[in-house]
């Protein structure tokens, strides 16, 4: 599998994401500067990792999505390729309208960073195929912009053609107002689009991708993928 990590001014997990891929996962790993085109043909996964592109001016996201390198983002997203934004990288793709909706602050304006449970959703996708339907998992979360927000009748196209993946819960898998960190409406932490080759999500499958970190539940994410572009090689 070859992968990309995009590196923004700002970015500060394209080294959590660039060591998971090819230390952990074994893979053949580049960063692309954000100055940097290339070819979609270049890579079968594109990874937008966490931070603060450009420092969060504007919006969260938004002048990021004007970059060089998300020109062939964009690209790679006809061509079908897959895409992967975490945290600052799935603000960046709502701004650039890969995925649907838009992020707000934190419901109590306060920046969290700690674990939260997770309930699979879908696990019919690139992404998820190695979780299991309505499986509860644990992710570490930290952002100050993780509210999810959209309309009501996005949000009805969103759940009819599954494109909810992960939702916040208790541990025991119940969605709740107490378990959303963020105030996300239907507690949504993450989508993807209809063709289901593009994922974007708040919490950080990277921070919990070792033994050493007391937490794989991130690292299936990464094998749903690679198993999933073996099957496609075959």
């Amino acid at each position: 599998m070859r992968c990309a990590v995009i590196v923004f001014p700002g970015s500060n997990c394209d080294l959590d994401c660039y060591h998971v891929l090819k230390d952990v996962m074994g893979q053949n790993t580049e960063y692309v500067f954000h100055k940097e085109k290339f070819s979609p043909e270049d890579f079968d996964l594109i990874v937008l990792p966490g931070g603060f592109s450009y420092g969060d001016y504007l919006r969260a996201g938004a002048i990021a999505r004007f970059s060089k390198a998300m020109e062939s983002v964009v690209k790679a997203f006809e061509k079908g390729k897959l895409i992967l934004g975490i945290c600052n990288g799935f603000q960046i793709l709502l701004e650039a309208g890969l995925l649907e909706g838009a992020m707000m602050k934190n419901r109590d304006l306060k920046f969290h960073c700690h674990e939260v449970y997770l309930r699979v959703e879908n696990n019919d996708t690139p992404f998820t195929h190695l979780y299991k339907k309505g499986e509860i998992i644990k992710m570490p979360v930290a952002h100050g912009f993780g509210n999810f927000y959209a309309p009501e009748n996005t949000l009805e196209k969103l759940k009819n053609n599954g494109q909810i993946i992960f939702t916040y819960c208790d541990k025991d898998g119940n969605v709740t107002e107490e378990s959303n960190p963020n105030g996300s409406v239907m507690n949504i932490a993450g989508i993807c689009n209809e063709n289901k080759n593009v994922l974007g999500l708040m919490p950080h499958p990277e921070r919990c991708a070792e033994e050493i970190l007391k937490n794989t539940d991130g690292k299936r994410l990464f094998e749903s993928v690679l198993e999933f572009i073996k099957g496609r090689a075959l």
